[in-house]
């Protein structure tokens, strides 16, 4: 029997199966890949992936926060936030880019063609939104909406206003396009002052056209108010940029400190700049002169020395020295006086400000009892008062002086000051030998009103209160028989001391014989006094001393602030005894009742001398302004057809608080236009569109 042939495809592999196995292990793999690849992505890279997916589906626009109030110590407000309007563009809206340029241009200050080429880019990048023009006046956002544009939009953002202009400048600085302080409190307490931001999300579609927007609203900053008196900063300001101007100076500085609780009550500067428009003032009118420029003090530095001498039981007041007919010779440098005199007691060799006595003090003293002293009253170390920009000024330590060194610093030379320290020097003396630490933040309050911080300034005493009162008393002498005669108040004791130094030629690195710098540093009443003020004159024209250049407008100040707070006269004025003086003497209820009428005539007089307005609806330089009815009162101006900013800033300017209601022009006001108001008072306005 013959064998079946074994068939072909029994004895080959079965290759179909082989495939199938090899596409399903193919298959495996690949699914196996895909997982991991769904894994890594959805677990892994989730949080990139969704952000990577909102950026193409979501724009996000900021929007600026608002910024707190700057208050003064009596709660007048000197910054704040008004709404403005910005323009933007969405570029996909805009149809014909040529036309809208043309026709936009002129309104947002760039020429047509450059418009238009940044549309066509913004178009051909898919950018959703573009700045066209921020914070706009009303007139101006008014003519833009009325174009009514295609891709052309407005929106609201705040804006800082200054109400008084120029007032405080540089205590409260200004911030930039951005809303950010980038000088003064405005930069200092920045973080502070901010807030936080807000911000819009556009949801948009495949062909990226917005189909949703959601609104995250700015939170509103904390307010800060400042040490400073909007009264008595006006008159530091007036006084000073009228000397200023008088004495052909090249700038100047004034300071007011309370020297019991080292508030600042005023600070200025001339030449000055206006916040609202920081951009048009050079550099040199921002720079804050009371913090920054470091001078040779001259003979203001004298009570270094004699408090250092008498604290140190080394010489009493009324001793006497020899003052050498005006020459002395100090490591072989010859240093001389600028009159001859020859024995003196301290208080007449200070009132004629002998530089022999003081460096004859100095030298008592010896160089590291000197330099402590120096470090006591705070030379050569920064105040840390809250503005940027601050120095330290210049004080070498012991081991860094030459043998002559006392020859100089003694005088106020090889030494270099700020305005401030030089003050905060002087308030030591005024406060019974104690320097309080100077100051120009008062609290910090949040949103809803509540306080988050107070100043507690540090205390640290210098001298014993017996060295203070007798150096306060020799300073006395100063104003009565000394360099300081035009210092002298009508109706207040004064004291105080006057520097005339020569500034360093930049070029010979030399005394310069034609460039000084005049200072006066005082105080009032001199029992107790309620005010420190320094005065210093850069570069006057003419005369330089001191005595004629500052002390005047020490005087001119002080004569004016001290009745607006209340400080009572304590000597003879010009009219008569002062007021206080005769109720002492006769204790009588007349007596007393004369005295508050003068009182009260004094501070008329004081308020009766603050800037004032035209009456109301008159023009002044084109513009309507609004007068003060009362020294105490003002009357409600005509706020009808005004914006909100214009609004804001005509009730800031004279002391009222505005509680506005809607959008718009001013339709209804309470009070009524006319109506005799206190400082302070609260008024309400409804804005709306007028149909």
């Amino acid at each position: 029997m013959r064998a079946r042939p074994i068939s072909a495809s029994k004895i080959r592999p079965d290759t179909s199966r082989r495939r199938t196995l090899l596409i399903v292990c193919v298959l495996i793999v690949w699914m196996v890949g895909i997982a991991a690849r769904l894994v890594y992505l959805q677990i892994v890279q989730h949080e990139r992936m969704q952000r990577y997916a909102q950026q193409q589906h979501e724009d996000t626009i900021e929007i600026s926060p608002i910024r707190g109030l700057l208050l003064d110590r009596e709660g007048r407000e000197l910054a704040r936030s008004v709404e403005t309007e910005s323009c933007f563009a969405v570029p996909y809206e805009i149809k014909d880019t040529e036309a809208t340029a043309r026709r936009l241009a002129p309104l947002v200050g760039v020429e047509a063609k450059e418009l238009a080429a940044r549309f066509a880019s913004a178009q051909q990048g898919d950018k959703k939104f573009i700045w066209l023009a921020r914070r706009l006046d009303e007139d101006r956002a008014q003519e833009i909406a009325a174009l009514k544009l295609d891709g052309v939009h407005m929106r609201k953002e705040p804006k800082r206003f200054y109400p008084n202009g120029s007032l405080a400048a540089h205590v409260l600085g200004f911030v930039g396009l951005d809303e950010v302080g980038l000088a003064g409190i405005e930069q200092f307490h920045d973080k502070q002052i901010r807030g936080e931001a807000g911000k819009i999300f556009i949801e948009t579609d495949a062909h990226q056209h917005p189909y949703e927007s959601v609104i995250e609203q700015p939170s509103i900053g904390q307010s800060v108010v400042l040490t400073i008196d909007q009264m008595v900063q006006y008159r530091a300001e007036q006084s000073l940029a009228a000397a200023v101007e008088r004495t052909g100076a090249k700038s100047g500085t004034a300071i007011v400190l309370d020297p019991h609780t080292g508030e600042i009550l005023a600070l200025a500067n001339a030449p000055t700049f206006d916040p609202n428009n920081a951009g048009a003032s050079g550099a040199q009118a921002r720079i804050n002169q009371g913090l920054q420029n470091i001078y040779e003090p001259g003979s203001t530095f004298k009570i270094v020395a004699y408090s250092a001498a008498i604290e140190e039981g080394l010489a009493k007041p009324d001793d006497h020295i020899d003052c050498q007919m005006g020459s002395i010779m100090v490591a072989g440098r010859l240093v001389h006086d600028h009159h001859p005199f020859g024995s003196l007691t301290l208080t007449d060799a200070l009132a004629k400000s002998s530089n022999v006595a003081a460096i004859k003090l100095g030298l008592r003293v010896g160089d590291e009892r000197m330099y402590d002293y120096m470090k006591r009253y705070g030379f050569g170390s920064r105040t840390g008062i809250e503005l940027p920009g601050e120095t330290a000024g210049i004080l070498r330590p012991v081991a860094r002086w030459q043998p002559s060194s006392m020859g100089s610093l003694a005088m106020g030379q090889e030494v270099g000051v700020t305005p401030l320290q030089m003050a905060a020097a002087f308030g030591a003396l005024a406060n019974a030998g104690v320097r309080i630490a100077p100051h120009i933040v008062r609290e910090i309050r949040a949103a809803d009103g509540s306080s988050v911080y107070q100043a507690q300034p540090e205390e640290r005493r210098v001298v014993s209160p017996e060295t203070a009162s007798a150096l306060r008393h020799m300073l006395e002498g100063v104003t009565l028989n000394g360099t300081a005669k035009k210092a002298q108040l009508d109706g207040y004791t004064a004291a105080g001391k006057t520097g005339t130094a020569q500034k360093i030629d930049p070029k010979t690195k030399t005394y310069s014989a034609s460039k000084f710098i005049g200072s006066f540093v005082g105080f009032a009443p001199v029992e107790n006094p309620a005010v420190v003020i320094i005065v210093v004159i850069d570069e006057p024209a003419g005369a330089y001393h001191g005595g004629d250049v500052a002390a005047p407008v020490f005087r001119e100040i002080a004569e004016q602030i001290l009745p607006g707070l209340n400080v009572t006269p304590d000597t003879l004025m010009k009219d008569g005894p002062a007021p206080a003086l005769v109720a002492q003497d006769n204790g009588s209820t007349e007596a007393a009742e004369r005295a508050r009428a003068e009182m009260a005539r004094l501070n008329e007089e004081c308020q009766a001398t603050l800037p004032r307005v035209a009456r109301a609806n008159e023009k002044s330089g084109g513009e309507v302004v609004y007068a003060l009815a009362s020294n105490r009162a003002v009357l409600m101006p005509d706020l009808r057809g005004r914006s909100v900013r214009d609004a804001a800033r005509i009730c800031a300017q004279l002391g009222l608080q505005l509680e506005a209601h809607g959008e718009g022009r001013a339709l209804k006001q309470s009070p009524a236009a006319g109506s005799e108001l206190d400082t302070g008072q609260l008024v309400q306005v409804q804005f709306g569109r007028s149909e």
